[in-house]
C-alpha cells in the first residue's frame, strides 16, 4: 500500500512540469547582508556586523514564482514594481514578465535582513502599501483575462495589489471560467476571497479571523469549521508552525499532518512554498490530502535552509522516497 502511495506521489510530482500558474500578487526584492558580529557596540547595546557578502532574491509573490519554477511549472507572474534599481532586477530575473508593471510613483518593496552566525539580526522594510491605480488595476485584469493558464495563484502580502474591485473581477472570471483560485491570505483582504479552491492561513492569521485560540487540535477544527461558514472555499489549510498543518474540506473531518523538518533555521518564504507546492499538486491530479503531505514536505525542506529559500523537484522527491 505505501508502495502505491509512493508510486503515485511521484507521478504526481513528475506532472508539475506540464501545469502553468497565473501568480498574482506583491512582488518584492529579498536582500540579505551576511557577516559575523564581532563586538557591541559602544555607541548603543547592539552587535556591530562585520560584512562577509550581499545577496538579493524574489521576495513574496516573486518568491512563489520562484518556488513553482524550481519545481518544474512556467509561473505567469502579474504584479507591480517600481521604477527603480530594484524593479529592474525583479524583471530581469522572473521568466515571463510580460505582466509586471513599473510604477514611476511606487518604490519596489524591500526587505533587507542582516544574517550573522546563521540568525536574522535585523530586517528593513522598504515599501509603500497604498492602493494600486485603477488604470493598472485594469491592465492587470486585462493580462489576465488573455494569458492562457491552469490556475490563478494569489500571494496577498497586503501590499496594495490585492483590492475588492480587482478580486472581485479576477475570482468572478474564473469562476465563470472554471479555472481553480489558491490563495495565500492576509487577515485584512480575507473577506475579499471568495469562491475560490485553497486557501492558506496560518494559525496567527486564524486566530485574527476568529478571534479564538488555535493552539489545539480542537482549537483549530473550532476554528476551520468558522472559516469554512464564512467564505466559499472548496479546500482550507491552516499553517501551525512546528505543529505542521491542518487540512479541511466541507463534509470531511479535519486531517492534522506533523512538521517534518529536522532542524529549522529560517521559516521566511515557507508559506510560499506551501502554496506553491499544494496548488501545483491540485493542479496535477492529487487529492487535497495528498497536496497538503506534498506541501507539508517541501516546507519542512526550505526551513532547514538559510535566508528565502525553494526546492526542486528532485529534493520534493527524494524526501518524499525516505
Amino acid at each position: 500500500m505505501r508502495q502505491f502511495h509512493l508510486e503515485k506521489m511521484k507521478k504526481i510530482v513528475d506532472r508539475f512540469v506540464s501545469v502553468k500558474i497565473l501568480v498574482l500578487g506583491d512582488l518584492m526584492l529579498d536582500k540579505y547582508i551576511w557577516g559575523d558580529v564581532v563586538r557591541i557596540s559602544p555607541e548603543a547595546p547592539v552587535p556591530v556586523v562585520k560584512i562577509q557578502k550581499n545577496t538579493s532574491c524574489l521576495g513574496g509573490a516573486g518568491n512563489v514564482s520562484r518556488n513553482l519554477e524550481k519545481l518544474g511549472s512556467s509561473p505567469i507572474v502579474v504584479g507591480v514594481v517600481g521604477k527603480d534599481p530594484e524593479g529592474k532586477w525583479i524583471k530581469n530575473h522572473l521568466k515571463e514578465k510580460q505582466g509586471v508593471f513599473s510604477l514611476e510613483e511606487r518604490p519596489t518593496t524591500v526587505k533587507t535582513r542582516i544574517i550573522a552566525h546563521h540568525q536574522q539580526v535585523v530586517r528593513v522594510d522598504l515599501e509603500k502599501k497604498a492602493p494600486i491605480p485603477d488604470e493598472i488595476q485594469e491592465k492587470i485584469f486585462d493580462v489576465i483575462r488573455e494569458e492562457k493558464y491552469d490556475g490563478i495563484l494569489i500571494s496577498d502580502y497586503n501590499k496594495g495589489i490585492v483590492s475588492k474591485s480587482l478580486m472581485s473581477k479576477v475570482i468572478s472570471f474564473a469562476y465563470q471560467h472554471k479555472i481553480p483560485v489558491f490563495v495565500d491570505p492576509k487577515v485584512v483582504n480575507f473577506q475579499f476571497f471568495s469562491p475560490v479552491t485553497l486557501i492558506t492561513p496560518n494559525h496567527y492569521e486564524v486566530e485574527q479571523i476568529v478571534l479564538q485560540k488555535c493552539s489545539t487540535n480542537k482549537d483549530v477544527e473550532k476554528a476551520g469549521a468558522n472559516i469554512l461558514a464564512r467564505i466559499s472555499t472548496s479546500y482550507l489549510i491552516i499553517k501551525r508552525g512546528e505543529q505542521g498543518m491542518s487540512v479541511f474540506a466541507k463534509g470531511k473531518d479535519a486531517l492534522h499532518i506533523p512538521a517534518l523538518a529536522k532542524e529549522v533555521f529560517d521559516v521566511t518564504g515557507a508559506g510560499d512554498t506551501v502554496i506553491a507546492t499544494a496548488a501545483l499538486a491540485l493542479l496535477s491530479g492529487a487529492s487535497i490530502q495528498e497536496a497538503a503531505v506534498l506541501a507539508n514536505t517541501a516546507a519542512g525542506i526550505v526551513v532547514g535552509k538559510i535566508g528565502t529559500a525553494s526546492l526542486s523537484s528532485d529534493e520534493l522527491l527524494s524526501q518524499i522516497s525516505s
